[in-house]
């Protein structure tokens, strides 16, 4: 696969990471297979996939503890650029809050590292921006982390132009995560010109559109009823019935381009810049593949002209959209 470096210091990459999280939570089917998780973390290694992202909260802990014990197991964690989060503290009863207190960071690093089963994570990113505690604190205290070896460097994820600043200042941010897509453009006005300028890479999550954008859903009776997209508004009936029109456009290209409809969406999220990394999810093996495949797919500027031109999805992203941007 081809390779990139994750802003201006961050880790060499391929271009196309693995988010981990539905292996383990909130989508249909996850938590239901670990010796599958395995195949698909293993097989994307076997690929040139090297950028894997986990957090705490999934699970809670149980898709760090299944990373942990695929990459110790298979002795392959030198070959993994590893990506984890600290920041939302979610409990076994389905509450959940977040902390970016130094207290917390210190808690959160050592039960992370106890069960990826590493002496360091390559990159760890505050979760969601605690309002309670200047980024300022937070920042000082993965600085403290990234001196004493814990840590390779940090990332923010769903934080504003401002606190990555902010947190810039006091250490430099390696990667920020956001949610980027076809059907999710918000990144392009502020937040992709400020990484840039600041020399941060930049790790698009959801880059499938939580898997809209396949073409593979067309209604939310598809999903579980505990599936996290049931309470998403662009998965309510109206707003779902809307939003195939951005589908329709990606399945044009994709049967000029005799490609999937994700590995389009893949594709024009890769021409976006040289510096970004999406990090699609799945938990099997042949989705992994098609998503790979992306990465050597080259849209004509018409095509990249015709998807850019779709309006943005109808609905929020989140249900509710307080904890995210700031």
């Amino acid at each position: 696969m081809k390779t990139t470096t994750l802003g201006a210091h961050g880790p060499q990459v391929g271009r196309i990471g693995l988010g981990l999280m539905g292996i383990s939570a909130f989508y249909t089917g996850a938590g239901q297979d670990d010796a599958g998780g395995e195949r698909t973390i293993l097989g994307a290694l076997d690929r040139g996939v090297t950028l894997l992202d986990t957090a705490e909260m999934y699970g809670p802990h149980t898709n760090e503890e299944l990373l942990g014990k695929t990459l110790a197991e298979s002795g392959r964690r030198d070959e993994v650029v590893l990506a984890t989060k600290f920041g939302i503290v979610r409990h076994s009863d389905g509450r959940s809050g977040v902390d970016g207190s130094v207290e917390n960071v210190r808690r959160s690093v050592e039960g992370s590292l106890q069960r990826l089963q590493t002496d360091r994570i390559d990159l760890y990113y505050q979760h969601r921006m605690d309002p309670a505690v200047p980024v300022e604190e937070t920042a000082g205290a993965l600085a403290e982390l990234v001196q004493e070896g814990k840590i390779r460097g940090y990332g923010l994820s769903e934080a504003s132009v401002a606190t990555i600043r902010r947190a810039h200042a006091v250490h430099p941010v390696t990667a920020v995560q956001t949610e980027y897509s076809l059907w999710t453009r918000d990144p392009e006005a502020e937040l992709l010109p400020a990484l840039r300028e600041l020399g941060i890479g930049f790790v698009p999550y959801s880059p499938l559109g939580r898997g809209f954008l396949t073409g593979a859903i067309r209604s939310a009776d598809q999903l579980d009823d505990d599936d996290f997209r049931r309470s998403n508004p662009r998965f309510e009936d109206e707003a779902l019935a809307a939003n195939l029109r951005i589908v329709d456009v990606i399945e044009g290209v994709a049967a000029e381009v005799e490609a999937t409809p994700a590995q389009v969406a893949l594709a024009w999220l890769l021409a976006q810049g040289e510096d970004i990394v999406p990090i699609p999810g799945t938990r099997k093996l042949e989705r992994l593949e098609e998503n790979i495949a992306a990465a050597d797919l080259t849209l004509s500027d018409d095509q990249l002209r015709r998807l850019g031109d779709v309006a943005p999805a109808v609905g929020d992203r989140y249900a509710d959209m307080s904890s995210v941007n700031r």
